[in-house]
């Protein structure tokens, strides 16, 4: 991990929602990671960058069910064309979204990926951003998850920091990790889409 500056076109905000982030439910570093998140979306603004609010439609009855309070967003959306929000049903922001397109309409060449979970949805997107060939950054003090629960005769309970750094490591050499949020910087876009702020699959 380096303390050098790290420039990107956009950033996606993963599943920042309120099941995950307030009450019981709320992962353990959640208070570091709503001000980092936080301050990642003010500079992307501040910069013209593209600001994508990546979130998630759980099933019936789950915290993130659609349209209940945990699923509500926890950052507000300036809408606008340079910031959006995209709904998923899958761990992987792309599919089965127009996440894709408005990246490649947009012309953005380098993305940063924060939020939920790490090993997950997080992952997952980055993941996928990277075999599209975009250039991705990790700042690890802007994503979190949870503790996995010990396992009898598989292993003790792994903490939550643990999760993440191991989920970072997990996307291999091509994946750009820095330490801390503020690293990064962001470069405006010459052009915007003109499409409706919320997007659906």
């Amino acid at each position: 991990m380096s303390h050098r500056a790290f420039s990107v076109e956009a950033l996606l905000v993963v599943d920042v929602q309120s099941a995950l982030v307030s009450g019981a439910g709320a992962v353990p570093e959640a208070e570091r990671l709503v001000d980092r998140t936080a301050e990642l979306i003010a500079r992307a603004r501040r910069s013209g960058a593209l600001v994508v609010h990546v979130q998630n439609d759980g099933p019936p009855g789950a915290d993130d069910e659609p349209h209940t309070p945990g699923w509500e967003l926890h950052h507000s959306v300036e809408a606008g064309p340079a910031e959006v929000v995209i709904r998923k049903t899958h761990d992987d922001g792309f599919e089965g979204t127009p996440l894709g397109r408005l990246l490649t309409d947009s012309g953005v060449r380098s993305l940063a990926v924060c939020g939920m979970m790490s090993e997950m949805c997080v992952q997952a997107t980055a993941r996928t951003a990277l075999a599209r060939g975009y250039r991705v950054v990790l700042p690890h003090d802007a994503h979190a998850t949870r503790d996995i629960p010990a396992a009898p005769g598989i292993s003790e309970r792994i903490p939550a920091a643990a999760v993440s750094r191991v989920a970072e490591w997990a996307l291999g050499s091509d994946v750009e990790i820095t330490a801390h949020a503020g690293d990064l910087t962001f470069t405006a876009l010459p052009a915007r889409p003109a499409e409706p702020a919320v997007r659906t699959a």
